[in-house]
């Protein structure tokens, strides 16, 4: 297997981490500015995308442990978890629902057809689900896997400096708000800063891909 893919995308991802751990701020998120190099690097080289993603295959198969690993911190913070479930199942349930309608309507207002709106409401949930919910609503998979993943970003890039600069303390709420609107992305950024927060993240980040695949066929049939 042609190691191209995986060494490009292991440097360039290392080199930003070490640029971020110096500066610390938002513009020097390693996950926007490794996506945005490597992109550049492929047009301009010629390489196409199938063989840079057959080349890294690996660490698309690391993706599924990553994810499954993310029920270890839930399970150290099991207690606490289930001490606060009625204010993290609410947050699900607004928060889930605002992603929702928030998009829809921001879509609506700039102009964007049925097929846009489709595609970008499930744009807060994990990128298997929102593409499963988009094929079936009669959305465009493709425009909704690019809409989640730049949710994710801006979420891990300045997610956590929004909820500073917010004033939200809560480590539950903090868990709550990255993981309910930027998935897996946020849910990895914040539990670099808070164990807690991350275990909240995490478990928002799966019952809101459930929550919305139920609930968005029967809203949308209402804002048509």
């Amino acid at each position: 297997m042609n190691p191209y893919g995986i060494t490009l995308t292991l440097v360039v991802f290392y080199a930003f981490s070490e640029l971020h751990g110096r500066r610390r701020t938002f513009y020097t998120n390693p996950v926007l500015l490794s996506i945005i190099v490597i992109a550049a690097f492929l047009w301009a080289s010629g390489y196409s995308y199938e063989s840079y993603m057959e080349s890294a295959v690996i660490l698309k198969f690391l993706l599924g442990p990553a994810v499954v690993s993310l029920a270890v911190p839930v399970y150290r913070s099991r207690k606490v978890i289930a001490t606060y479930w009625k204010e993290i199942a609410a947050g699900i349930a607004i928060g889930g629902t605002l992603a929702i309608l928030s998009a829809f309507y921001t879509a609506r207002l700039l102009g964007g057809s049925e097929e846009v709106l489709l595609s970008i409401a499930p744009k807060s949930v994990t990128t298997a689900i929102a593409i499963g919910i988009s094929e079936k609503m009669g959305g465009i998979p493709a425009l909704t896997a690019v809409l989640v993943i730049l949710t994710g970003i801006l979420g891990n890039a300045v997610g956590v400096e929004i909820l500073d600069a917010a004033g939200v303390r809560d480590r539950i709420a903090r868990g709550l708000a990255m993981g309910v609107t930027s998935h897996g992305l946020g849910t990895a950024r914040i539990l670099l800063d808070d164990e807690l927060a991350g275990a909240v993240s995490g478990l928002a980040m799966a019952l809101n891909g459930i929550f919305t695949s139920l609930l968005l066929p029967y809203l949308l049939e209402i804002l048509k």
